[in-house]
């Protein structure tokens, strides 16, 4: 078959579209025939060197894809390996196409749909009536947020540049912060503050967003492109009453992902089939154009999710 390789760490265009063994599904796997595969934040770290495949996981970028196993339609959550054309997942972490969604679009879906609900939902207890500060929102992990934080009876708040605001307010977002040219802490604690946030930036935004956290507030940080290390002002979260969490998905242990696939199932896949949340997808491209498509995540030029695509 063919995959989307590194070689080495580096840019864009290290990615290469290069024969490769077929995978050997292990005991409890499954071998998909992939249609399409979504571009992740964590498939660039990963080109970069700064963010290995657990052990014993493919080698190759890609944390989600859809296709067809023993030509029924599916979806799953990997530890890698969907920028190819066959992959090996574990039978627990596929899922069925939800009804209503293009086999193609649902390439974007596993991986966003389980990091948010493991963190919103089943990790900081977001509630009807609470306000949720989504960072990133025209990503593909802050659109799918929006529409999840809209489905539970949540008013939305998010961050984007303003040339994104339109876009996001369609989705459902109450209000949107410009966050090269507002305060969006500020702005926030005028709204009464934020019940649960849902941040990506780690380092840079840990003061604003303990400051825009409402009493008994929950921050959820799943990413850290504004840095790792930073000082934590302890009294300001204890004034709060803050708590804060701080996840990943890929290394989780397999049960663990198992229980979380299983909520999504449960709790996300009928808000989905209902139309209360749609897969966001700003474009398909080859698979074999995977550089290209890092280079539009990277240049955030994109709002929601950008597929690669197995040609046929």
């Amino acid at each position: 078959m063919r995959a989307i390789t590194i070689p080495e760490a580096g840019g864009p265009d290290v990615l290469t579209w290069a024969e490769v063994p077929d995978p050997v599904p292990g005991p409890g796997e499954v071998l998909i025939d992939v249609v399409a595969s979504a571009v992740n934040r964590a498939d660039l770290l990963q080109r970069q060197g700064h963010y290995a495949p657990p052990a014993g996981s493919s080698p190759y970028p890609g944390l989600e894809c859809a296709g067809l196993l023993d030509g029924r339609p599916v979806c799953a959550l990997l530890s890698g390996g969907g920028y190819a054309q066959r992959v090996a997942v574990p039978a627990d972490h596929v899922l069925p196409v939800p009804a209503g969604i293009a086999l193609d679009e649902a390439g974007g879906l596993p991986e966003v749909a389980c990091t948010v609900w493991s963190n919103v939902v089943r990790g900081a207890r977001l509630s009807a009536g609470e306000t949720f500060l989504v960072h990133g929102g025209s990503s593909g992990i802050g659109t799918f947020a929006i529409q999840l934080g809209k489905a539970l009876g949540a008013r939305v708040v998010t961050t984007a540049r303003k040339v994104k605001h339109e876009a996001l307010l369609a989705l459902g977002a109450d209000h949107v912060i410009d966050y090269s040219t507002e305060d969006f802490a500020a702005i926030t604690e005028q709204l009464g503050g934020a019940d649960v946030i849902l941040d990506i930036m780690g380092a840079s935004y840990l003061d604003r967003n303990i400051a825009a956290l409402a009493k008994n507030g929950r921050l959820a940080i799943i990413g850290t492109q504004g840095g790792r290390r930073t000082e934590l002002n302890f009294g300001s979260l204890m004034a709060k009453r803050g708590t804060i969490s701080a996840t990943t998905l890929r290394a989780r242990p397999e049960a663990e992902k198992t229980e979380i696939i299983e909520g999504v199932r449960a709790e996300v896949w009928p808000l989905i089939e209902a139309g209360h949340i749609r897969p966001v997808i700003d474009r398909r491209m080859p698979m074999a154009e995977a550089a290209a498509a890092h280079r539009l995540v990277e240049e955030n030029a994109h709002i929601g999710k950008v597929l690669l695509i197995n040609q046929p």
